[in-house]
């Protein structure tokens, strides 16, 4: 039996079998592209490729622009799509032109101007011996060297524009992700003195602390929310203790004759509560359990609520009807973003 290499193209430096039907057929031989014999070939599409990564940066701007100067109720007709909101046409259109510009600018580099010579790597174990590494590493060194970066500084110049501009577009989109709260989620009506009367949250008449029985709750609102939109904030619950049970002072305070004004809104997920227990003083929140212990500032005594049920002062004017000292201490409802540790 003889042996012998295939020497076919590049070959592979592989001995086999004479007559193997499956020998290895080795590489074609290489044929040299245009660009690798012809300067001023390989300079045009040198161009060609600064010129896909300039075009992706002039449709980054067109997006920007459109992004601010086109109105967003604003419809336009489009041949084979007919009618359409010409802001999201003209978004989609720079966007993905710009994308789609960098994208063939890196595949007609490597196609025309990177090394496409085909090299065989033969399988090796996983672990990656130092020889293997220190060869990676020389093979970088080489890919960086054989992409003409150093001197192809059209290319380089104009890509750096294209990749730094283009991360601009999808960052300015975010503004479309609606105005920031800023300071709206932290304070509601009760802030305002033009709505610091308590009304009944259904019929909207005025409340007495007579209108109260021991053990009793109440839902209640600011007056005047007529054109208003703060109800789910400003919503509160008013409670009757026996004063002896209010757990401190200060709590007691607060409230008037052992009525007790608290939000509505759990501090979880923003469920409206209602579900009061008034042998125990404990307000159940019926999406998620927790529990709140109205005797003591709210308190948290079950469940996953990370923060107590805000309280809000409540007096009486010369009328003797139930009217709030302020706002909340803290803001009321879940977490959000801009929240802090306010």
């Amino acid at each position: 039996m003889s042996y012998g290499s295939n020497d076919g193209g590049h070959g592979t430096g592989v001995a086999q079998v004479e007559g193997d039907p499956f020998a290895d057929p080795g590489l074609p031989h290489h044929t040299p592209r245009r660009t690798d014999i012809d300067a001023r070939a390989a300079n045009r599409a040198e161009r060609q490729v600064a010129g896909l990564f300039g075009l992706s940066t002039i449709l980054t701007i067109a997006f920007i622009v459109s992004f601010v100067a086109i109105d967003k109720d604003e419809s336009m007709y489009v041949v084979g799509l007919g009618t359409v909101n010409t802001l999201n046409f003209a978004l989609g259109v720079t966007l993905g032109g710009s994308l789609l510009c960098i994208g063939f600018g890196a595949i007609h580099w490597a196609r025309k101007l990177m090394n496409a010579e085909e090299v065989v790597d033969y399988r090796h174990p996983m672990k990656s011996s130092p020889e293997d590494t220190a060869e990676v590493l020389e093979k970088f060194r080489a890919g960086v060297e054989d992409s003409a970066i150093p001197r192809r500084k059209l290319i380089w110049t104009s890509m750096l524009g294209a990749m730094a501009l283009f991360p601009i577009a999808p960052v300015i989109a975010l503004r479309d992700l609606g105005p920031l709260p800023h300071k709206k989620l932290r304070g509601t009506l009760w802030d305002d003195p033009n709505h610091r009367q308590i009304v009944h949250a259904n019929d909207e008449r005025r409340l007495k602390p007579s209108d109260f029985a021991l053990g009793s709750m109440i839902s209640a609102k600011p007056n005047d929310l007529e054109g208003h939109d703060e109800l789910a904030k400003a919503s509160i619950l008013l409670v009757k203790l026996n004063p002896s049970e209010i757990r401190s002072k200060e709590l007691a305070a607060r409230g008037y004759r052992g009525i007790l004004a608290y939000s509505k809104i759990c501090p979880h997920a923003g469920c409206p509560l209602g579900l009061y227990e008034k042998n125990t003083h404990h307000m159940l929140c019926p999406c998620h359990q927790s529990t709140f212990d109205l005797a003591d500032f709210g308190r948290v005594v079950f469940g996953p609520s990370a923060r107590n049920l805000p309280n809000i002062a409540i007096t009486v004017d010369d009328e003797g009807y139930l009217v709030a000292k302020g706002g909340f201490e803290e803001p009321v409802g879940p977490s959000f973003w801009e929240r802090g540790d306010a």
